[in-house]
C-alpha cells in the first residue's frame, strides 16, 4: 500500500508542476513576446495618457488592445492583476516531488557508490539542499556586484551571465561528481529553477509592488525597482530553456550514464540557451538563424559524440533460454519486483510475469541501461548482453 500511495503521490505532483509549468514559462513566454512587440502610440490621446507602447491582437474571435505605461496613470486600479503565483507554485510543486522521489529515497535516488561514497544518505541529502541555496546566493552576488553600469544604473547582464554560465558548468561537473547522474541533472536544473522563483519572489514582486505603494502615496516612483525587476525577468527568460532539458533529460540513461555526463548536460543547455535567443530576436523582427545553426550544431555534435561504437559481428551464440534469464532477475532485479509490492507494476517474478514485461525490460535494462537503478545489485555486461541476446524485438 506504502508504494502504492507513493505512485499516486508522484502523478499527481507531476501533474500539477507541468500544470504550473506550463502557465508560469507560457506567460514568462507571453510578456517577453509582448514586449518586443509593442509600437510607439501617435495617437495624441494615448500619449497624453502615458502610453509608452500598444499593439493590436486578434485571438479567440475577439481583438485585444494591450497598452504598456512606464508609470501607471494616477487612477491605477485596485484590482490589478499579478503574475506570480504560476512561479510559486511550480517551484513548491517542483520541491515536493524533488523530496517524495530523491530526498526521502536518497539511497537508492541521490547515491551511486560507484560515483561517490557517501557516509550515509542524510550526508547526500544536505548536500543536495546546499547546491540550491548556494547556487541561489551566487547568482544574486553576482546580479548585485557586476549587474551595474558605470553610472550605477542596473545593467551589464553579459558580465553576470557569464559568471553565472560558469557557475553551472563547474556545478554540473560537481554534481556529476558526487550524485547519481539521473540525480545531478535534477540537481542542476532545481538550481537554476531556485534562481528563477527568487527572482519573482525577492526582487520582480516586491520591486512592483513598492512602486506602486510610492505611487499612491503621491511620491515619485524609485526607477530601480523597475530596472532591477527587467533585469531579473531576462534572466529567467534565458534560464527557462535549460531548465526544462535538465527535468526532460534525466529520464534518457544515455545521457545521464554517459562517462562524461556533466559534459552532455552543459551542452544540452547551452542548446537551449541558443533555441530561446532566436525565439527572443524573432519577436523583435530579427531571424536569427546563426541561434538555430549553433543549437541544431551543438546537438548533432552531440549525437555524434555519444553515439556507441559500431559493434563486429559476432558468431552465432546460442539461443538464450527463459531460465537463464530468471536466474539473472532473481539475483538483480526481484528486490524491486516481485509480488504486490513491484515497483511501477511491474512484476518479473514469474516467467509469464517476464515474458509480457520483455519489451520493458528490454528497453530500460539494455537500451536505456536505467535499470537496475544506478546499478545497485550489480548487473554486469554479460548479463546485460544475456538479456538483451533474449528480449531484443
Amino acid at each position: 500500500m506504502d508504494i502504492y500511495l507513493l505512485d499516486w503521490a508522484s502523478l499527481l505532483l507531476r501533474w500539477l508542476h507541468v500544470i504550473t509549468v506550463i502557465a508560469w514559462i507560457g506567460a514568462s513566454f507571453y510578456f517577453v513576446w509582448l514586449d518586443n512587440h509593442l509600437v510607439k502610440p501617435t495617437a495624441g490621446d494615448l500619449k497624453a495618457k502615458g502610453v509608452d507602447g500598444e499593439l493590436w491582437a486578434v485571438h479567440g474571435g475577439g481583438f485585444y488592445n494591450p497598452q504598456k505605461y512606464m508609470v501607471a496613470p494616477g487612477n491605477l486600479p485596485q484590482d490589478l492583476h499579478w503574475f506570480y503565483w504560476e512561479s510559486y507554485w511550480t517551484w513548491m510543486s517542483g520541491f515536493a516531488l524533488f523530496v517524495v522521489l530523491y530526498l526521502a529515497n536518497a539511497s537508492q535516488m541521490l547515491i551511486d557508490p560507484r560515483v561517490y561514497a557517501w557516509g550515509a544518505p542524510w550526508q547526500a541529502v544536505a548536500a543536495a539542499l546546499g547546491f540550491l541555496v548556494v547556487g541561489s546566493a551566487v547568482y544574486d552576488i553576482a546580479c548585485q556586484a557586476l549587474g551595474r553600469t558605470r553610472d550605477g544604473q542596473i545593467g551589464n547582464d553579459g558580465r553576470v551571465l557569464a559568471v553565472v554560465a560558469a557557475f553551472v558548468v563547474f556545478e554540473s561537473w560537481l554534481a556529476c561528481h558526487l550524485f547519481a547522474g539521473r540525480a545531478a541533472f535534477l540537481i542542476v536544473g532545481a538550481t537554476l529553477a531556485t534562481m528563477m522563483a527568487a527572482n519573482v519572489a525577492h526582487w520582480i514582486i516586491p520591486g512592483q509592488k513598492k512602486v506602486i505603494a510610492q505611487m499612491r502615496a503621491g511620491q515619485k516612483p524609485d526607477p530601480i525597482h523597475g530596472q532591477r525587476g527587467k533585469q531579473r525577468s531576462v534572466h529567467n527568460t534565458w534560464f527557462g530553456l535549460p531548465v526544462l532539458i535538465t527535468m526532460l533529460s534525466n529520464h534518457y540513461g544515455m545521457l545521464y550514464q554517459h562517462p562524461h555526463n556533466w559534459v552532455v548536460l552543459c551542452v544540452l543547455m547551452a542548446a537551449g540557451v541558443a533555441i530561446r535567443v532566436f525565439f527572443v530576436k524573432r519577436h523583435k523582427g530579427v531571424n536569427s538563424w546563426g541561434a538555430v545553426a549553433l543549437a541544431l550544431a551543438l546537438l548533432a555534435a552531440l549525437i555524434v559524440w555519444m553515439a556507441p561504437p559500431p559493434q563486429p559481428a559476432a558468431a552465432a551464440a546460442a539461443p538464450v533460454t527463459l531460465a537463464q534469464v530468471q536466474a539473472i532477475t532473481a539475483q538483480r532485479c526481484l528486490a524491486c519486483h516481485t509480488g504486490e509490492v513491484a515497483q511501477k507494476g511491474v512484476r518479473l517474478d514469474s516467467a509469464e510475469a517476464l515474458t509480457a514485461h520483455k519489451a520493458q525490460v528490454y528497453q530500460q535494462v539494455v537500451v536505456q541501461r536505467a535499470m537496475p537503478l544506478n546499478n545497485a545489485t550489480g548487473l554486469t555486461e554479460d548479463e546485460r548482453a544475456l538479456i538483451g541476446r533474449w528480449a531484443k524485438p
